[in-house]
């Protein structure tokens, strides 16, 4: 085993890789304490690892961020950004020295944590611990899923690695731990984890809470390739790479015993440098012991020079690769018609005309029609892959015609996430950020909550990733409270930028998956039941098209005489309580409309106009039914209204129809109700 050297403290040096890495340390700290705010310690301390991996081994261009074939680089410690910034800046990317002096600062391209699309050579949004590794196993296998859809004896033309520099508290999350475990059971051998073992947390020693595990035995467990070295040395962080990159049958984890806040005479191996700035005397002592004297946030050209240069080697590549690829293109014509298709993600203009068609009055739980619309889409988009958290045969999500990933043989399309619903929801960011697929990923609507870090983080990085949450609500019945929805739909409708599509039937459902696929600044969820739904007669003038899903929200049924009185508005399976209830009222004389409800947010985008024509403002008297709790249904009913909802309890285990009576989902409730408020 290496012996490591827990004890050193950082000397001035000569050695133009070093002092290369001690520029990275002194910028990063000068833009912490600019803003005045940050976390020096990890970018100080991680510095050299930084350094050996982007000079010598990260294949990338800065002048081509988004070239295919690039390695990905991952700092799963987000607090760290600032290390992350200072490289792009270094070697060349488009961020200025302006950019990283505004760090942490109102508009500012360089945030408090990484943010996807903010600044090139950003390849995700970290910060919520132990996302980016997950993020990094999406990553690792989508290039092992092209490789072998693409990869011909001749010509490579996917050949890339995923790192990801990981903390203590990376490791520590339990998310980090079910995508490891999922990254060595399918041999992912072109990941690699950089473990930046520097034994501080925000309150003190990891001895506090984590002696007790050895990662190496840990990882090795999971199946992956372990080695300890000394975080510092740059020939040991240089073997310990290479050999990483030659063992190719399994993922690799680099444990680098290091030194938060290297240099710092005062603060180097105390938590108070992980997330605050050294002061403005402790960076000039900095400065002073490792003998920096450039002027503030100025590196020495020769310094410079040597990041630029590994930028431009990198280049280089990129350009070589680039020939090839042309080479590849024209000698594998439908190779490079299936690459196009996949990496842009094309769908056919007249993509409805492959719907099936569901029979008319026959009770069909959403999930099934679902299922039924995945087999039809999935010949037509390559790039639709997707699984269950070992819930297939419920969510009905697994692709019948096509064969499973597994270790070794990454050639389908079904992919089985295992009882990890968390790792999985990051599993799909790293598959969608990567590109090539469009990924989906299925449970129960109650687990979301296993899923909801990743789920924003979606959100927030305007990815296209698409859930299947089914069995999503009361009415799936005996299994009870635990496995009942009660609050997840008003909660998710919270989260910015997620749609959540609840369809009305099965018909409804298809044009709900047509939404997904054709929305690409952001994550769709599809809330499907476990139970039957009579499907309506969408060619009987009594209803609205299916087709009108795509609106958001839209008049099923109108006020048959007259301009209504009433207006009830719901989602899913209780649009039918909803039609029902109309019935009644209509037969003692009072005009109802009733509105389907498919899906707030895309409502919510159409113009004024097709609102109030849709949702009267006259028409006060509303009613919102839904098996959920009330909260997101406040905009449409306003103070005036009413709603059929759960609140201030949970569910109960009995038959979905003993349930319906209990919670006051029947038809004559519904009426009662919507008869009070006139």
């Amino acid at each position: 085993m290496t012996q490591i050297d827990a004890t050193a403290k950082r000397t001035p040096s000569t050695s133009p890789a070093i002092r290369a890495a001690d520029a990275l340390r002194i910028l990063s700290a000068e833009c912490v304490q600019k803003a005045n705010s940050g976390h020096p310690g990890l970018p100080m301390g991680a510095a050299d690892l930084a350094f050996v991996l982007w000079t010598r081994f990260l294949k990338h261009d800065p002048s081509d961020p988004q070239w295919p074939d690039r390695d990905r680089f991952v700092l799963s410690a987000g607090h760290g950004s600032m290390l992350l910034y200072s490289l792009l800046h270094l070697t060349g990317y488009d961020l200025s020295l302006d950019d990283l002096k505004n760090f942490r600062q109102w508009g500012s391209r360089t945030p408090g944590h990484p943010e996807y699309g903010h600044a090139p050579g950003v390849e995700t949004t970290t910060g919520p611990l132990g996302q980016g590794a997950a993020n990094a196993v999406g990553m690792a296998l989508a290039e092992a899923m092209l490789a072998a859809r693409f990869n011909t004896e001749d010509d490579p033309i996917v050949n890339h690695f995923t790192y990801a520099l990981v903390s203590d508290g990376d490791l520590m999350e339990g998310v980090a731990s079910e995508a490891a475990s999922l990254a060595g059971f399918l041999r992912l051998g072109k990941l690699i984890f950089i473990y930046d073992d520097n034994k501080i947390t925000i309150e003190g020693s990891t001895d506090l809470t984590f002696s007790n595990e050895d990662i190496q035995k840990r990882f090795e467990a999971y199946g992956w390739h372990t080695q300890r070295i000394d975080g510092h040395d740059h020939e040991q962080i240089a073997g310990a790479l290479q050999a990483a990159k030659d063992e190719t049958g399994r993922p690799s984890i680099i444990i680098a015993r290091t030194h938060i806040g290297l240099g710092s005479p005062n603060q180097q191996d105390t938590p108070g440098v992980h997330g605050s700035p050294l002061g403005e005397e402790e960076l000039q002592r900095t400065r002073e012991a490792l003998d920096w004297n450039a002027e503030p946030f100025q590196v020495p050209e020769a310094i410079l020079a040597l990041f630029r240069e590994s930028g431009q080697r990198a280049a280089e590549a990129c350009a070589e690769w680039k020939k090839r690829f042309e080479a590849w293109r024209a000698a594998e014509p439908e190779k490079a018609a299936l690459w196009d298709a996949m990496i842009e993600r094309r769908l056919p203009d007249d993509l409805d005309r492959c719907f099936p068609e569901f029979e008319a009055g026959k009770s069909i739980a959403t999930r099934k029609a679902s299922g039924a619309t995945l087999q039809a889409l999935a010949p037509l988009l390559p790039q639709l892959v997707g699984g269950s958290a070992d819930l297939g045969p419920s969510n009905n999500t697994m692709l019948k015609d096509f064969s499973s990933v597994a270790p070794n043989d990454y050639s389908g399309r079904n992919l089985h996430f295992g009882i990890r619903e968390h790792a999985m929801g990051g599993l799909l960011n790293g598959l969608s950020l990567h590109g090539g697929f469009t990924p989906y990923g299925a449970t129960f609507l109650v687990f979301s909550d296993y899923m909801r870090p990743s789920v924003r983080l979606a959100a927030l990085m305007n990815q296209q990733a698409i859930y299947v949450w089914t069995h999503d609500s009361i009415f799936l019945g005996e299994d009870g409270p635990t496995h009942q929805p009660i609050e997840h739909l008003s909660s998710l409708r919270t989260i910015p930028n997620l749609f959540i599509i609840r369809p009305s039937d099965a018909s409804e459902v298809p044009y709900a998956w047509e939404v997904a696929l054709r929305r690409k600044d952001g994550p769709t969820a599809l809330i499907l039941t476990r139970q039957g739904i009579p499907t309506l007669n969408r060619h009987d003038e009594a209803f609205a098209p299916a087709d009108q899903l795509r609106q958001g929200g839209y008049i099923l049924a109108e006020a048959s005489v007259g301009k209504p009185k009433i207006l009830l508005a719901a989602s899913g399976s209780e649009v039918q309580l909803a039609l029902g209830a109309r019935e009644i009222l209509e037969e003692k004389g009072i005009a109802t409309r009733v509105v389907a409800m498919p899906c707030m947010e895309l409502f919510q985008k159409q113009d004024k106009a097709y609102r109030d024509s849709v949702l009267p403002p006259e028409v006060r008297a509303r009613v919102a039914i839904e098996a959920g709790s009330r909260p997101s249904w406040d905009w449409l009913i306003g103070s005036e209204g009413d709603s059929v909802t759960i609140d201030g309890r949970f569910g109960a285990s009995a038959p979905c129809k003993v349930l319906a009576e209990k919670f006051g989902f029947t038809t004559e409730n519904v009426a009662e109700v919507a008869w009070r408020l006139l």
